[in-house]
């Protein structure tokens, strides 16, 4: 109701020049005056498909290896980089009238579920290295595996007031913080670490009238957004379905004393990976709608 008493207004409100180009469905077309100048208006559709891609990196810890005989929990053991689509959408570029518009592209973003100071590589002095003994890798596993049990047995000792009595407030608090810090900091020998970042790409697409569909890019679990081009990833494809509803009350036949106004078809459209829909929304698209003459009162 809201956008109809737009249309009403924008077309017959204002006089001559002073018309206002566009609304969300509707759009000046043609040569014509205005503010003393001459305008030549081809309204065209712009839409911008903005994938949110999930980037975790799996980094292998140096006692992975022996995490279920001393921890009692599979890690894993090889290096792993995964991508996945975490959120698409669809909207329509530099149109202010519009309720669906594409905003600005979200900041990367990254995070960690290690206390490390680096979070791709694990640190050149180790957690548990705590003498110049250089023990074998199995030996060095069972050692950094007993601080951790010895870490908890502290924790709960802490927390059941069995030791340290006068610890409590905000020394107990650092206490407990400093002890989850050096837990996760040998948890990590075993397990390795996990980097998560999210980034979100946006890509143009501008319609024809001839096709229907577009390949926005191509994706793969192992290599992320890849090119067009790159037949190792499978087709974000989008799909236009236009629906035919152009009419408009305010078509008129007559053969003079009419401006001509281009109609933008509310069509489907499907954002989809292999058999996944991604995003489906309904969108003007001026390509696919059709050009009607409006009568406009004359000063």
């Amino acid at each position: 109701m809201k956008r109809l008493f737009l249309m009403g207004a924008l077309l017959f409100a204002s006089l001559g020049g002073a018309m206002a180009q566009t609304n969300g469905y509707m759009a000046r077309t043609g040569v014509y005056a205005e503010n003393g100048r001459t305008v030549v208006a081809d309204p065209r559709t712009t839409l911008a498909v903005d994938l949110t891609v999930r980037k975790e990196v799996i980094l292998c810890g140096p006692y992975a290896r022996y995490a279920q005989k001393y921890l009692g929990v599979m890690a894993p053991l090889s290096n792993k980089t995964l991508y996945a689509i975490e959120h698409a959408s669809m909207a329509l570029c530099d149109d202010p009238m519009s309720d669906v518009r594409a905003g600005k592209v979200p900041e990367p973003t990254t995070g960690t579920m290690s206390h490390s100071r680096s979070e791709r590589e694990f640190a050149r002095l180790q957690p548990d290295k705590t003498s110049l003994t250089v023990y074998p890798l199995e030996d060095a596993a069972r050692e950094a595996a007993s601080t951790i049990y010895s870490l908890r047995r502290h924790r709960l000792e802490l927390i059941t007031g069995e030791a340290g009595e006068n610890v409590f407030g905000a020394g107990l608090q650092a206490a407990l913080d400093e002890i989850e810090r050096l837990e996760q900091s040998y948890l990590e020998l075993f397990l390795g670490k996990r980097v998560v970042t999210t980034r979100t790409e946006r890509f143009f697409i501008r319609p024809k009238e001839a096709s229907r569909q577009y390949i926005v890019c191509r994706f793969s679990a192992d290599g992320g957004i890849l090119p067009e081009t790159d037949l190792s990833g499978d087709m974000v494809l989008l799909r236009i379905v236009p629906s035919g509803d152009t009419e408009t009350p305010y078509e008129t036949t007559k053969s003079s004393g009419y401006e001509t106004f281009r109609v933008a078809d509310p069509s489907e459209c499907t954002l989809s990976y292999g058999s996944e829909v991604l995003d489906r929304r309904v969108l003007p698209i001026f390509e696919f709608g059709r050009t009607v003459k409006i009568e406009v009162p004359r000063k």
